[in-house]
């Protein structure tokens, strides 16, 4: 990842804009503070003619818009396995996914190079990178993929579990957090703007595998892991194993973890707020 691919970024969304390929997801944002942590929750007010641009949508099995991105859309490689392309429906600004070339599923584990591709644009911009490994962590494509979104405001991040993180933690250390009544591990990574991608990949990964061995997850006879969400930010990687997809009738996939929730009509954010963002967190956990 490079300055010259960042301004990319950019040059192609306006053009995918003008021409219709690009479909940002209109939402109007509320705030809820459940235990004295911060979420946010954005309704949709348009999908912008895709209904599985929100998380649980129909899910055409016989569609893989990674296989051969659309050329309005495809922004060049990450690396030698993977390929960088502006999300369609993006939830904001440089949404970008991160595609194997080849086509891998979704649910086996994350590799190396799968770590390294993310860690091009973690040590160039910041942000998050974030991972819905299967259906019932809220993936829509088979496809094997990671996401990746800014730091900005309203964006979903990992800064509001900080409090509750020890400060000191060494590199690999894991960690739970008081607040959250599921199965769930962080795990101590460095991934810094500027530092070098080798390294952060290599640690990513590494975290990754203590994370996976700290929760106890193991690959089913086809080497598949069971579903679950993955996403890195602050210097910390969070892994949550998933039993279900839905609170009620929401979706839920990375992004609510890391504090946004999104909801396909106003009154579904009653739902959510009469039993508090981190119950409903709590029902799609183990």
């Amino acid at each position: 990842m490079s300055t010259d691919f960042l301004r990319l970024v950019d040059e192609r969304t306006r053009s995918a804009l003008a021409s219709g390929d690009l479909q940002p997801i209109v939402t109007e944002q509320t705030e809820l503070v459940d235990a004295g942590l911060r979420f946010v929750v954005r309704s949709v007010s348009t999908l912008a003619g895709k209904n599985a641009a929100i998380p649980g949508g129909p899910r055409d099995p016989n569609f893989n818009p990674f296989l051969s991105p659309d050329p309005a859309l495809r922004l060049g490689p990450l690396g030698d396995r993977h390929t960088a392309i502006l999300n369609k429906f993006p939830v904001s600004a440089r949404h970008i996914v991160i595609a194997t070339n080849e086509f891998r599923e979704q649910l086996e584990p994350l590799d190396r190079s799968d770590f390294a591709a993310l860690a091009r644009v973690l040590v160039e911009s910041g942000g998050l990178g974030f991972y819905n490994g299967g259906v019932q962590a809220g993936a829509s494509q088979r496809h094997k993929h990671l996401q990746w979104i800014p730091e900005a405001p309203g964006n979903a991040g990992l800064a509001g579990w900080l409090p509750g993180l020890p400060r000191d933690a060494a590199p690999l250390a894991t960690a739970t957090h008081s607040r959250l009544a599921f199965a769930h591990c962080f795990v101590r990574v460095d991934c810094r703007v500027g530092m070098s991608c080798d390294r952060a990949a290599d640690g990513l990964h590494a975290g990754f595998e203590r994370a996976i061995e700290a929760l106890g997850l193991e690959m089913d006879e086809s080497g598949l892991l069971p579903p679950s969400n993955l996403l890195v930010a602050e210097g910390w990687l969070m892994l949550v194993p998933r039993s279900r997809e839905h609170f009620e009738t929401i979706s839920v996939n990375a992004l609510a973890f890391g504090g946004t929730f999104f909801v396909r009509e106003a009154q579904k954010l009653e739902a959510l707020r009469s039993v508090g963002p981190l119950a409903a967190l709590a029902a799609v956990g183990r």
